[in-house]
């Protein structure tokens, strides 16, 4: 995934890390904490209107100098500019969304990174309970704990992972996925679905999450959800309250009238 606008130190100062940036796990796992801690999922552009740029130079401008965050094309693709930069092997790979009451196809972009000999899940774009910290895809049937959270990856005869995570005591299906390499290209068709399709929820209502070190705070439509260690809050938003939330809780500017 490359960018010709990209260069690694200013993705560092981004989404300010200030460690050693090099080709291992500690890496791996330390950038993408990092990077889910500072650029929100968002789909602004969506409710402005507007088809979700691919273009890997606008996701660059968007996120690194516009201040923006992205849904998971974008936040995952800046993901794997960084890896590409570092030397990082990775795959992406497509998932297909399980907490729908219906089948839907594998529209969910995910990323397989390669470090040390093991191959990681790592998603920075899932949302309201997308994973903390890289998944490595030989712990499955194992509860992998990630700050307040507990996640499982299960993986069937056909070689298909399904990612779990525990919502209110139960496991919830999340997505599945398998590890057939999918090219940057083969994720237009979902894009262009979730940036268009009157039953895409990112075209019915806005979307924002932004994760932090004890939990996430989610905004959809005009309702605000704080996880604070396990401890929910809620909160509907007036309209002016909606769009200093989304300024100062969330650091981004609205770009359509709220």
């Amino acid at each position: 995934m490359h960018a010709s606008n990209f260069d690694l130190p200013t993705y560092l100062q981004r989404i300010g890390y200030t460690g050693h940036a090099i080709a291992d796990t500690a890496t791996l796992l330390a950038l993408m904490r990092q990077q889910l801690f500072t650029v929100p999922f968002e789909n602004l552009d969506v409710q402005a209107g507007k088809v979700v740029s691919l273009a890997p130079e606008e996701i660059a401008e968007k996120i690194l100098r516009q201040g923006r965050g992205g849904y998971c094309y974008e936040v995952n693709g800046l993901f794997a500019m960084a890896l590409q930069a570092l030397g990082i092997p990775y795959q992406f790979v497509a998932a297909r969304p399980m907490f729908y009451p219906a089948r839907r196809p594998r529209t969910h972009m995910a990323v397989i990174a390669e470090v040390e000999g093991r191959h990681w899940l790592c998603d920075l774009g899932f949302g309201s309970y997308g994973i903390r910290a890289p998944m490595d895809l030989e712990m499955v049937d194992v509860n992998i704990a990630q700050d307040s959270d507990t996640f499982q990856l299960t993986r069937d005869e056909r070689g298909e992972y399904l990612l779990k995570a525990r919502v209110d005591g139960e496991w919830a299906n999340q997505y599945s996925f398998d590890l057939s390499p999918q090219e940057w290209i083969d994720f237009v068709p979902a894009n262009y679905l979730n940036s268009t399709h009157p039953d895409a929820i990112f075209v019915q209502k806005l979307v924002v999450v932004q994760h932090h070190s004890s939990g996430r705070s989610i905004l959809l439509g005009d309702m605000l959800k704080t996880i604070t260690d396990s401890r929910i809050e809620k909160k509907q938003l007036s309209p002016t309250e909606l769009s200093e939330v989304l300024l100062h809780q969330f650091r981004l500017t609205p770009v359509i009238e709220m």
